[in-house]
């Protein structure tokens, strides 16, 4: 990574966690200047996790509105830790308030626990919105786990975590309305509504807007199918104006096919060659029904795309060599960037077996040309292949490298492991997990 690179990364997470930090100290004021500290200590409790539950709430807004800003400087990994952290603490943020606030307003009425419950529920403007909102949260979150995760198709978890916005408007509906903290004085309504209009604007102009526009700018459709293997698609895709497209090699974009049955499901795919100018392309596993689909997608379908994310590129590169890993499908955004590195460089690729190596011909083909050293690992799961032994014999010189790694989560986080015991430095090594916010 070179050095303005890593003073970029550096910088924004920096800005974005002083940022948070001076926010939940105006938000600690306000509960304070309202007098918030004069109830009984669990009521005290119970506004306090709702207050910063809230900020964290419009906190994650941020991180998924996938600001290009945020994007090159964090990339997609440390916004998808990020992401996935936060959002278990918002989790249990507000179920610590539900609990607290219950138990305290109970307390101050002398009023059974259950008999309250159903009092707020029912009996209170907007609890009963806060009550759905919680649900949804809760369910977002369940799904969100990795055991979870695992077991869904991406279709089916896309669209269960579409139901968090939903969410946050219904919980913004009830703070706004009910919570002395936001409707106490006219400092804190104008501080919330702010902070909210913010965070959805955000999202609205980078989820949205930016999409929309881009999309009636380039104008792009699918050119053409080429099947790689019975299980692999490559899917060509041109436009108007793609020299402007600022997509770079190893980055991804979230895909929709416009036909009448498939246009509502969006899937992230990297790039599996260096853009041009001229077209774009795509290389596809069938892990699922949408992308099995994709073989039988007809020359000519309208393609309207998110993107591009990721700060997988050779901007992070600050050495004069390169190694870069892949595996199995993950290949695709390390065949692009070999296309575009030049110089020492290296290229490693796994797979299970000779038919799971998708685009081999063509990486033997760029190795020729470019003049890279290209190592096929072939073999079942093994602690020997990519150990530290065998990548240090593979490659002597790795600590001199960047290592640029890309394949499914548990290969990725092996071979960063391997790394690490290499004593391969930190800033070095750059991953690009192949499950998008997973």
């Amino acid at each position: 990574m070179t050095t303005a690179a890593r003073t970029r990364g550096l910088t924004t997470a920096q800005w974005l966690l002083a940022l948070l930090g001076v926010n939940a100290m105006w938000v600690t004021d306000l509960l304070v200047m309202d007098g918030g500290l004069n109830d009984n200590l669990l009521t005290v409790l119970g506004r306090a996790t709702g207050l910063y539950g809230a900020l964290l709430l419009v906190f994650q807004l941020v991180l998924i509105a996938r600001l290009p800003w945020l994007d090159r400087g964090l990339g997609m990994d440390q916004l998808t830790r990020w992401h996935r952290w936060t959002g278990f603490w918002v989790l249990w943020l507000l179920l610590a308030h539900v609990v607290f606030i219950t138990l305290g307003y109970a307390a101050g009425d002398g009023s059974p626990v259950l008999s309250e419950v159903g009092t707020l529920v029912f009996d209170t403007d907007d609890v009963l919105k806060a009550t759905v909102a919680m649900i949804l949260l809760v369910v977002v979150a369940v799904t969100s786990a990795r055991a979870a995760r695992r077991r869904m198709r991406y279709e089916t978890w896309h669209f269960v975590h579409l139901y968090a916005y939903l969410a946050v408007i219904l919980g913004f509906l009830h703070q706004v309305t009910t919570g002395r903290d936001f409707v106490g004085s006219p400092i804190a309504t104008a501080y919330w509504w702010t902070i909210y209009g913010a965070a959805l604007a955000v999202v609205l102009l980078a989820r949205v807007l930016l999409p929309l526009w881009r999309n009636a700018r380039h104008q792009l459709r699918v050119y053409r199918v080429v099947p790689e293997s019975p299980s692999v698609v490559s899917v060509y895709i041109t436009g108007r104006r793609l020299a402007e497209l600022p997509a770079r090699a190893g980055q991804f974009f979230l895909w929709r096919f416009l036909t009448k049955d498939r246009w509502w499901e969006a899937h992230p795919y990297s790039l599996s060659a260096m853009p041009d100018g001229r077209g774009l392309r795509i290389t596809v596993k069938a892990l699922g029904d949408g992308s099995a689909w994709l073989r039988t997608i007809r020359p000519g379908t309208r393609v309207f795309a998110e993107g591009p994310y990721g700060s997988f590129t050779s901007s992070k590169r600050g050495r004069r060599g390169a190694l870069l890993i892949g595996g199995g499908v993950g290949i695709t955004p390390i065949r692009a960037l070999m296309e575009e590195l030049r110089g020492d460089v290296t290229v490693v690729y796994r797979a299970n077996q000779w038919e799971d190596t998708v685009l081999a011909a063509e990486l033997r083909h760029l190795a020729q040309r470019t003049g890279a050293r290209l190592h096929m690992v072939v073999g079942p799961i093994d602690d020997q292949l990519l150990s530290a032994a065998h990548l240090a014999e593979l490659v002597p010189d790795v600590r001199a490298r960047d290592v640029f790694v890309c394949g499914p989560p548990g290969m990725t986080d092996a071979v960063l492991t391997t790394l690490r015991a290499l004593d391969v430095p930190a800033d070095q090594c750059h991953a690009e997990r192949f499950a998008f916010a997973a």
